[in-house]
């Protein structure tokens, strides 16, 4: 499969492009992605994912072989699919940049293009930001819950696709994770990897010791050794014999792995077993079944744990797997749109997020106003392509983490919290309020 097909979308996307064509309608359409509420338990989200729709609207094409499929489907006239063949994206686009802070109703990103562009892109758009924002909002609950402590993204097994694991580890990085174990993405962005052993490799060998010794001796670098295999407490004391021959040769265990049981007083006797052996240099990492919650009450608990592997609850977003988000249509050959479906009111028009901030640099609320507001000042949103071109290379996942540290710095520190807080004030101005009201005089919906 072919994740950047034009043909991994919505059957919707052609049928209107096929009725567009028809009718010979091709103007200029504004469209804007955002999130019409946050889940709940959310306090806020981190913008996410915009490098890979950059890459989608840069590259994506019709192959030969895709447009024989759509001409011989029985579904579209030829002549419409005639025309698909020079498709490309030419349009452009202003977003948040990823790591930035955003609450609901906030458009995450804009698409000004003619609208059969505009209209294509729907779905795979979605599918990108929707997923790698779901995945950092998640992440960074973990990162406040660690308080500074080792995160590692363990969770590519249980990813829902290989796509979705690959993001996870993107997603997770932004978000502050100091690594992952997916080798793929390490290549990919450069994200540092960690991984240690399975069971399996232990159990291969005929002694606990020995499968010890051989895996330090075949990392020359430093290992990480699993210790929970039969007896946690008893492979920690095997450790203590072990150690001080592998340092001999230069050898070094820099930390241990529990993966199950009671982790907290699993890491608290193997803690003190090490210490009593004069290792305490060697740390203890933690990992099964962890997200958030788990990390915050094991370090509430006291549990001496230097580390945290992550896996499936934040690859998958388990507690919240999905955001309500929404791409609409907000503005189509210079009139200003607006969906008035019930509960999934939109506001129409080209939009900016001001922020304000208190006069200690935190945040203090965000106004929702249209381009070309005088009385609101800033704009969160910038230029990021143009005539279907990027302005400038994606920013390097080191900067993005960078941003979203300053973001967290100036979030208030209720908004921080596990527990849902009082919500994030976003108010309408003024002038989004007049537009979206001659918008709807314009449909008929009001005298």
């Amino acid at each position: 499969m072919n994740p950047e097909s034009l043909l991994l979308t919505d059957l919707y996307q052609f049928t209107m492009l096929q009725a567009y064509f028809a009718r010979a309608m091709n103007e200029t359409a504004v469209f804007e992605f955002f999130v019409r509420k946050l889940p709940e338990q959310r306090n806020f989200l981190v913008a996410a994912g915009l490098e890979q729709v950059l890459d989608h609207l840069e590259n994506a094409r019709f192959s030969a072989d895709e447009l024989d499929w759509l001409r011989d489907c029985g579904r579209f006239r030829p002549d419409f699919v005639a025309s698909l063949a020079d498709w490309h994206f030419s349009g452009d686009v202003d977003a948040l940049p990823e790591g930035t802070l955003c609450f609901a109703d906030e458009p995450l990103l804009r698409v000004i293009a003619p609208i059969r562009e505009a209209q294509l892109v729907e779905t795979r758009i979605i599918n990108l930001l929707q997923f790698q924002t779901m995945i950092a909002a998640k992440a960074v609950r973990c990162v406040l819950a660690a308080a500074g402590r080792t995160l590692v993204d363990f969770g590519l097994r249980r990813s829902h696709g290989a796509e979705a694991g690959l993001l996870s580890a993107r997603a997770s990085h932004l978000a502050g994770f100091t690594g992952t174990a997916t080798v793929l993405a390490g290549k990919r962005w450069g994200i540092p990897l960690f991984g240690t052993m399975a069971h399996s490799y232990i159990e291969a060998h005929d002694s606990e010791s020995e499968s010890f010794e051989h895996f330090a001796r075949s990392q020359p670098a430093g290992s990480t050794l699993l210790i929970d295999t039969y007896d946690t407490e008893q492979a920690a004391r095997k450790l203590l014999t072990l150690l001080p021959k592998l340092a001999a040769e230069g050898r070094q265990v820099n930390a241990v792995r529990i993966d199950s049981g009671d982790l907290g007083e699993h890491a608290r006797r193997v803690r003190a077993i090490l210490d009593a052996g004069g290792q305490a240099q060697v740390r203890i990492l933690a990992s099964g079944n962890l997200d958030e919650y788990r990390i915050r009450d094991l370090l509430q608990a006291g549990a001496p744990i230097d580390g945290f592997g992550v896996g499936t609850r934040m690859n998958t977003s388990a507690d919240k797997p999905y955001l309500d988000c929404a791409y609409k249509l907000q503005e189509y050959a210079g009139t200003p749109r607006r969906k008035r479906s019930e509960g999934k009111l939109t506001w129409p028009g080209r939009k900016r997020i001001c922020r304000r901030y208190h006069a200690d640099g935190t945040m203090a609320g965000d106004t929702l106003t249209v381009v070309g507001d005088q009385q609101a000042a800033g704009d969160l949103l910038l230029p990021v392509m143009r005539n279907g071109r990027r302005l400038a290379p994606s920013p390097p996942l080191s900067a993005v983490r960078a941003h979203l540290r300053d973001e967290l710095a100036r979030l208030p520190e209720p908004l921080q919290r596990l527990a849902t807080a009082p919500p994030y004030p976003v108010t309408v101005a003024p002038a989004l309020q007049r537009l979206a009201e001659a918008a709807d005089r314009a449909t008929g919906l009001q005298p």
